[in-house]
């Protein structure tokens, strides 16, 4: 990969979109970082129509189908455009330049990127068509699974593909359900109060989803382990660091962390 073929402002987008990822991934190397800094914003693209607070549950469901049916083969960047529709006028920059973030991932990663967006996408359209109603602890795993739990599955067959690291595909589940479970306690109130949605299972309370949090990121610990290269340890480590902090300070009854401690844990990561 050269300049010439990555992006120059993919970086400060994913930089704009993402602060807990950007940094972790900047510790990655050639080919790897290209990957995942494309396969992020590929996801974030998918993620802000799901999110999309104007758009009915049933055009979130028409569109996330047929844009799960486009990752099946080579990209057509119009095709994807008339699947937007008049959507697309209310739509953030990464969503509208999906197109640019598949062509600036490897050739030869590119078909990890595009099998993880297309489940991710089907699965998306399955919650948003269902409101994202979630009544059993099954419910969240599935929730949590297309969201998150997948990503962690596509990172671990790059790391075999690319670094010869192998892992356990249960653990990378658990990792990314860990981190969602941390982003869901976050935004409980926001997801409630903004889209009228819950994402916490009946007859859950905050009580049940912490220690759904503490199971999983236990995993993630367990996951942690298998990894003997150094800068995708660090990639890991960082993400887990933080939700790791995030769910300490939501135990003490704060909303977040401070940019001071995200700060501190990224030079703490960096020293281990």
């Amino acid at each position: 990969m050269n300049e010439k073929t990555f992006p120059k402002d993919a970086i400060s987008v994913l930089k704009e979109t993402s602060r807990t990822f950007y940094i972790p991934i900047t510790f990655l190397q050639k080919e790897l970082k290209y990957t995942v800094a494309s396969a992020y914003l590929v996801f974030r693209a998918i993620d802000e129509i799901e999110d999309h607070v104007e758009i009915d549950n049933d055009v979130k469901y028409s569109i996330l189908m047929q844009v799960s049916d486009l990752f099946k083969q080579p990209f057509d960047n119009e095709k994807y455009l008339r699947i937007l529709g008049p959507t697309k006028d209310g739509m953030p920059e990464v969503t509208l330049r999906l197109e640019e973030w598949l062509q600036a991932c490897p050739k030869d990663t590119l078909p990890f990127v595009m099998n993880a967006a297309c489940e991710m996408a089907f699965g998306m359209a399955k919650w948003a068509k269902a409101n994202w109603k979630i009544r059993t602890r099954e419910d969240l795993d599935d929730y949590t699974y297309y969201v998150a739990g997948l990503v962690g599955v596509m990172l671990s067959n790059l790391w075999e593909y690319c670094a010869g690291v192998k892992t356990d595909s249960e653990l990378a589940i658990g990792y990314g359900r860990g981190l969602q479970a941390v982003n869901i306690l976050r935004n409980e109130k926001e997801d409630s109060d903004e889209r009228g949605v819950s994402f916490v299972p009946d007859g859950w309370t905050r009580k049940e989803l912490i220690e759904y949090a503490d199971e999983n990121l236990a995993k993630a610990d367990e996951y942690i382990k298998s990894l003997n290269k150094r800068n995708i340890l660090l990639f890991c480590r960082l993400p887990l660091a933080l939700a790791y902090k995030t769910l300490t300070a939501l135990k003490e009854g704060r909303e977040k962390i401070t940019r001071a401690e995200v700060e501190q844990t990224v030079a703490e990561v960096q020293v281990k």
